[in-house]
């Protein structure tokens, strides 16, 4: 039997502390056995102070240092890590929970470290029943989500999944932080290290299992197109890369559920006519500047305007955030629907904060499939993380059919 339900991993990290502030508000400290563990014991004992309260134990650990992590690991039923940039700090993580038989969750975007956490331990983690789900914030479960919700709606009234989803980010307000910044620095300084991670990161169904790779979906959207679903020029959605992944990862572990030749994609949409072409324009110059060559000097000087490790939207921004995601679907009769999933705060860190908790508790405590290994939040939570989502973390899921 197992000492705590959830101990939370990077408590004093941008989202950790708001993860640790979120279920502290939720359970407070009697209701559910809960902890919190980082590096340094004068920062955790300042976020229990501030966000908590002193009956919340705390766990000093090292993300190198097998020995610390093992001492709260094997002690708890769910690790909920915002310990990035993950494929730097989590794998030993992961390997832990795996020994332990402790479920885990991150919100992870790096889909090449996913990649190999699959490779390397997807099958002990199955034969153990344990539960290692990644992509647990905005991205991937507004996207994994969404889809599975729809599908499940639209089989309900077709008696036939959609062929086809093609979501649209139509709105969305919120900011950056410093973590998610460094997160994506590393992959790319990874990738140009390691030209194979750019084969996993190009590959559509890069995440698939290794016998299931394949499917009719191309390379994410590169350039600014006119789209006829949404009626509106668009340009590509950074998430897209990941969330795509995610979503057909979901498919393949259903054994292709959806069938083989289901179809994904996402983008944002810009506007109509010339202001719309212009917004796009506008939009994809800063995503260039981001993907830049990690080495350049040019990408050293958009670095240094950018948000610092800890450093985040303030309170107003992320209650203020927002983002709006429409759904255009089509049915194996060629029929259409229209479905949209709206969440009520920042997407980064005011919503994705609720949706990695609400997916700790959900490991803690409900009556899940017995979908196991390194899977996906929709095949490894389904329903009962649907509600959660629907209830607490307020998201919203609209289906019509046309």
């Amino acid at each position: 039997m197992k000492k705590f339900d959830i101990i939370i991993w990077g408590a004093t990290s941008f989202t950790g502390k708001l993860v640790t502030e979120y279920i502290f508000k939720k359970y407070g400290s009697s209701k559910i056995k809960w902890a919190i563990a980082g590096r340094n014991l004068k920062k955790l004992e300042k976020i229990r102070y501030q966000v908590a309260d002193e009956n919340i134990p705390i766990f000093i650990a090292d993300s190198f240092d097998e020995e610390s992590l093992s001492k709260f690991v094997k002690k708890t039923k769910v690790v909920c890590s915002t310990v990035g940039p993950y494929s730097l700090y989590g794998t030993k993580l992961v390997k832990l929970c795996v020994d332990n038989n402790t479920n885990y969750c991150d919100i992870t975007g790096e889909a090449h470290w996913i990649r190999s956490l699959i490779d390397r331990f997807h099958e002990e983690a199955k034969s153990k029943k344990i539960k290692i789900i990644n992509s647990c914030g905005f991205d991937s479960i507004p996207s994994d989500m969404g889809v599975y919700f729809i599908q499940n709606e639209i089989k309900k009234i077709n008696n036939n999944y959609a062929k086809s989803i093609k979501m649209r980010v139509a709105g969305i307000r919120g900011g950056i932080s410093g973590g998610t910044y460094s997160s994506i620095n590393n992959l790319l300084k990874e990738a140009y290290r390691d030209k194979s991670i750019f084969k996993v990161l190009n590959n559509p169904y890069g995440l698939n299992p290794k016998d299931k790779m394949e499917g009719l979906d191309k390379k994410d959207l590169r350039k600014i197109i006119f789209d006829k679903e949404s009626n509106s020029w668009i340009y590509p959605f950074i998430m897209a890369g990941i969330n795509t992944k995610i979503v057909r990862r979901s498919n393949a572990l259903s054994n292709f559920i959806y069938g083989k030749d289901f179809r994904y994609e996402e983008a944002m949409i810009a506007g109509k006519g010339i202001s719309g072409f212009w917004k796009a324009i506008l939009a994809v110059f800063p995503l260039a500047m981001i993907g830049l060559n990690p080495n350049s000097f040019l990408k050293k000087i958009v670095d240094s305007f950018m948000p610092k490790p800890g450093e985040g939207p303030g309170i107003e921004k992320r209650k203020n955030g927002f983002y709006n995601l429409r759904f255009y679907i089509t049915l194996n009769n060629n029929r259409t629907a229209f479905a949209k999933v709206i969440g009520d705060s920042d997407p980064g860190y005011g919503s994705t904060s609720k949706m990695l908790a609400e997916s700790a508790l959900c490991l803690a405590f409900d009556n899940l499939s017995d979908n196991y290994g390194v899977i996906t939040p929709s095949s490894g939570m389904g329903d009962k993380l649907l509600n959660r989502l629907k209830e607490n973390a307020g998201l919203s899921f609209e289906l019509k059919i046309k």
